[in-house]
Formats: structure tokens, sequence, C-alpha cells
């Protein structure tokens, strides 16, 4: 299945989600932006205040740094058919700022898998960047992934806007600090 959505600022939302067995859901979007890759790069690793503008993302706490990885304590909360529905994740983080990728995966949590990668690219023009979000989660026993995957495809794409939103203001504060 692909997405393609535009809003008034013309950039493309690309999505894409594969059913694998055993409940396991591989989605992944991509937002071209007029962005720089540094302010993404700035935002996504401000890990304690991810929780500010990712929608249902509860907390993000660090919970141990050295060097290029670190581990994170995430809290999240969706609502699904009246009921209040959260998950925790401890994760492993590696960053690879010149390559502008950020890959994870479970340490331990309310998941069986959750892995994936952020990715930023810049465009060789230097007219802006494409942000992308991998994800390959499974769900515990008892888990209605099947049930909640419309939501986690919306998920991807108002994730990738807050990003987006969050790394447009950081682009201003530095343009009016020049």
């Amino acid at each position: 299945m692909i997405y393609k959505g535009f809003d008034k600022k013309a950039r493309t939302i690309e999505q894409t989600m594969e059913v694998l067995p055993g409940g396991t859901r591989r989605l992944a979007a991509q937002l071209t932006t007029s962005l720089e890759d540094w302010s993404l790069w700035e935002v996504l690793t401000n890990y304690e205040k991810l929780s500010e503008f990712i929608p249902n993302l509860l907390s993000s706490e660090v919970l141990l740094r050295d060097g290029n990885e670190i581990q994170l304590k995430q809290v999240g909360t969706q609502e699904f058919l009246g009921f209040d529905f959260s998950a925790e994740v401890y994760i492993k983080l590696i960053e690879d700022k010149k390559n502008g990728k950020l890959c994870f995966s479970l340490i331990k949590g309310d998941f069986r898998r959750f892995d994936g990668s952020w990715n930023i690219n810049c465009f060789p023009n230097g007219l802006g960047s494409s942000l992308t979000y991998e994800l390959t989660v499974q769900g515990c026993f008892g888990m209605p992934v099947a049930l909640i995957e419309k939501h986690l495809q919306k998920n991807l794409t108002r994730n990738l806007l807050a990003v987006e939103k969050a790394a447009e203001e950081i682009s201003l504060h530095k343009e009016i600090d020049s």
C-alpha cells in the first residue's frame, strides 16, 4: 500500500506498509521538505524534548549515553475504540550523524519487536531534504496489530509533520539570531 499526500506547503509524504507473518508490520514514511538536514537532525536527537511535539508520545527519557549509542525509555499512548492504550519501550539507538541516520532496536518493552530508523538525506542542490522513518513492529500476544495498523499509518504522517514543524521553528530562530 502506498499513500501519497500533499498539503498546503506542497510537501509530499509517501507511505508504505507490509504485512509480515506473526502479526508483524513493516511501515515506512518519507517526507520531502524544504528544510535543511541539520535542523531535522537537531530535532530528532533532542531526545528529552521529543514528547513535547510528537503526538501520542508521553515521555522520552535518556537512560544512558555512551558516544553515539543512546538508551531511551519511551512511553506512548493511543486512544483506540474508546480506550487508552499505552506502550513502553526501552530502545538502543545508534547515531550516525555523517550519514544522517538514527537506527534503533528494542531492548525490552511492550512489543516483541520494535526496530527501525530515521534517515535524513539532503538534496544535492541544497533545496531541502527528505526524512524517512522506517519501523518494523510486532505486538505481544493478544495485541491486535491488524486492528491498530491504520492508527500506526496515521501516526507516521503526524509524527513526520511534527518533526518538520519543530525543525522549522529551529531554523526560524537561527535566522533571527543571525
